[in-house]
């Protein structure tokens, strides 16, 4: 009997987020050593010598919406606000403006834009209301990325959820679930009864055995605070599986002492929240023209109850968002500028903990943890986000999946 093959590669002259300079040595998809240069060096262990590059655990985006990515140039958002998306979104697509193919090579572009900026696993909502068609694209292009990217699906229904009014849509949840969708989605923010929707969406997805991942508070209204009933939703019922609340805007907008009250709630039931501040900064404050909200949750009270954070992009060049280039260096770089995060913390929220959040194994440069880094050409995390140098390497299971090379010329003699 012949002797498994084993995989084996080295990634030498690594510099680590410290400042220290490394080889990695990985071994059938996971860090197997890292020590210092040269010090245990094998020739005969196929590699790639970095130069000195910035090696990080590889980025997560934990909220995206590839079934609607890459449509501003011909989907408008006339009035710039939430509900102006929405409603363009709608038009389109009952106008049949979006087919299986385009669905499906849109959402695959997106996918492929994520993983050479360093995305190893993505969690993308899909819409469901009208059908199962932008699921089933978004599923032909998940498999077209085996072997390179994880991706997530969450089904998001279309409101009302409830009552009589809401029985189409709780079928296409339904039927979105037997389609294939790995989460259950919602908004109860904009549904008639907010805590009836999240009371269908744990029943359906306990039932289904899955998890639930909603679109909660996103707004800048005070008086909505979905995610406290959620939270107490989650506690009550004991719901087993994962749970995740994105946006979480009017969080933000309580008084300290409400913030504290949520947010311990939310750290009791294990809901990982994801900040999303690319989108929620575009939608967000148009009628409030002075000291406009910048439309972020309420980070440093979530932290401070231990609830798990991380940042996604959320939607990238639709009527949702207009510009995004599809790299969570972005996000980290808002975290820091609108959310007063170091540059340390922005990035593990768009690393490790929304890789975390997703149910992911652990992926670090700690032996014993799974191989999907990203090589960068800089010298510091806080370089990397403020530059977002394009010349990265990108690795999954400890295989290169990705890399680009960027240069610059100046050119003083005409």
């Amino acid at each position: 009997m012949e002797d498994e093959k084993v995989n084996e590669f080295v990634l030498s002259d690594a510099t680590l987020a410290d400042g220290s300079r490394v080889d990695i040595r990985i071994l059938d998809g996971f860090v197997d050593e890292v020590h210092g240069v040269g010090d245990r060096t094998d020739g005969r262990i196929p590699g790639q010598d970095l130069g000195g590059w910035l090696v990080l655990p590889a980025m997560v985006d934990p909220h995206a919406h590839l079934d609607k990515a890459l449509t501003a140039e011909w989907v408008h958002n006339t009035t710039g606000d939430l509900r102006g998306a929405i409603d363009a979104w709608v038009s389109a697509n009952s106008a049949g403006k979006f087919s299986f193919e385009d669905t499906t090579q849109r959402a695959l572009r997106a996918m492929e834009l994520l993983l050479v900026h360093g995305v190893t696993a993505v969690r993308t909502h899909v819409n469901v209301g009208a059908g199962t068609q932008n699921l089933e694209a978004v599923l032909d292009a998940r498999r077209h990325m085996e072997g390179l990217m994880d991706v997530q699906v969450v089904a998001l229904t279309g409101n009302p959820m409830t009552g009589p009014e809401g029985s189409a849509n709780r079928a296409s949840l339904d039927a979105a679930i037997e389609a294939g969708a790995d989460l259950v989605g919602g908004c109860p923010h904009l549904d008639p009864d907010g805590p009836g929707l999240i009371s269908h969406a744990l029943r359906v997805a306990s039932e289904a055995g899955i998890g639930v991942d909603l679109h909660v508070d996103e707004a800048l209204d005070p008086s909505v605070l979905t995610l406290r009933s959620l939270a107490r939703q989650v506690i009550d019922s004991g719901f087993a599986n994962p749970v995740s609340a994105g946006h979480c805007v009017t969080l933000g907008m309580q008084s300290p002492d409400v913030q504290a009250e949520v947010a311990s709630l939310v750290s009791e039931a294990g809901i990982a929240v994801f900040a999303l501040p690319q989108t929620n900064l575009f939608l967000q404050g148009r009628d409030h023209p002075a000291a406009t909200p910048r439309g972020l949750t309420a980070i440093a009270a979530l932290r401070k109850a231990g609830v798990l954070l991380a940042a996604g992009a959320d939607n990238v060049q639709d009527p949702f968002n207009l510009v995004g280039r599809s790299d969570p260096l972005e996000t980290a770089s808002l975290m820091v500028m609108a959310g007063h995060q170091s540059p340390d913390d922005s990035y593990t929220m768009v690393s490790a903990n929304a890789r975390r959040a997703l149910g992911l194994p652990e992926s670090s440069i700690q032996p014993g943890d799974v191989a999907d880094l990203v090589a960068i050409d800089a010298p510091s995390v806080r370089a990397a986000i403020a530059d977002a140098p394009m010349s990265r390497r990108v690795f999954r299971r400890g295989v290169l999946v990705a890399s680009s090379d960027q240069q610059t010329r100046v050119h003083r003699e005409g």
